[in-house]
């Protein structure tokens, strides 16, 4: 079963004069982000590690007319983190990284980077967003979480923290940032169809002992009442949702995208 395709009609001024901050937009949902984003009018500023993939964003960008600026970023470099989100009107963060591994067998230096990246670098990136925010009265920050972050999986201790942190930290940001009209809100798709998917059927099926071909619809979409994919687009049209004008007032929440999976 396929998802439908995302409408190309959605190109709107909502977001003109603001600039959104994008991290991990080099490829899958960050660069549907960075993409629909700029449809809405934003001047987006697309961070990834991938020099490549942030080419063909590029690439992608100014064949649509979209008004995007990539910047190469490793979110390990914590202080350039901070200081590369200076500014920032909207701020989307994206990155992410996976490595599926039991307890005992998962490397300490992975567990770390993991967390680095996908934790302490979304603080590290309010922290240099919300000085700025603030003065104004106006910001949007959006945290891609995963339905890992309301649930957990074996062999994904360091995904499954991390994210269960970033919808903590999510909330925080939104009982702090309210009174300067800062909204904070997470968005937490189940498995969408991105490289990341892909290297880890690998994993997964060394994890399970399963063939890689039994591993999508055995495991990955097993907790799913929907049996497909979710679409990188689908994902960008919710963050689009939160950082415009009809969300004003939803902060502190979750939005699921995770085909029924939390619904059991």
């Amino acid at each position: 079963m396929t998802a439908p395709s995302p409408s190309s009609g959605h190109a709107s001024a909502e977001l003109a004069g603001r600039t959104a901050l994008v991290t991990g937009a080099a490829g899958g949902i960050g660069a549907a982000c960075a993409l629909r984003l700029a449809a809405a009018g934003a001047r987006v500023r697309a961070l990834d590690r991938d020099a490549d993939g942030l080419a063909e964003l590029a690439r992608r960008a100014e064949g649509a007319g979209a008004d995007v600026e990539t910047e190469v970023l490793d979110l390990g470099d914590l202080e350039a983190a901070e200081h590369a989100a200076a500014g920032a009107d909207i701020l989307v963060n994206n990155a992410g990284i996976q490595l599926v591994r039991p307890i005992e067998d998962f490397p300490p230096d992975a567990f770390h980077r993991i967390l680095t990246v996908m934790l302490e670098a979304p603080f590290r990136l309010l922290r240099g967003a919300l000085p700025h925010m603030y003065a104004q009265g106006w910001g949007r920050i959006v945290n891609v979480s995963s339905v890992h972050g309301l649930r957990a999986s074996a062999y994904k201790s360091a995904y499954v923290a991390a994210k269960h942190g970033l919808e903590g930290l999510s909330k925080t940001a939104a009982l702090e940032g309210a009174r300067h009209g800062v909204t904070s809100n997470c968005v937490s798709p189940g498995y969408v169809r991105t490289p990341l998917i892909d290297r880890q059927l690998a994993d997964q099926a060394d994890a399970h002992s399963l063939p890689a071909e039994r591993v999508l619809a055995d495991v990955m979409l097993a907790g799913q009442a929907l049996k497909r994919l979710i679409e990188p687009e689908e994902v960008a049209e919710a963050v689009a949702y939160l950082c415009g004008p009809h969300a004003g007032a939803v902060t502190g929440a979750t939005l699921t995208m995770d085909g029924g999976w939390t619904a059991r």
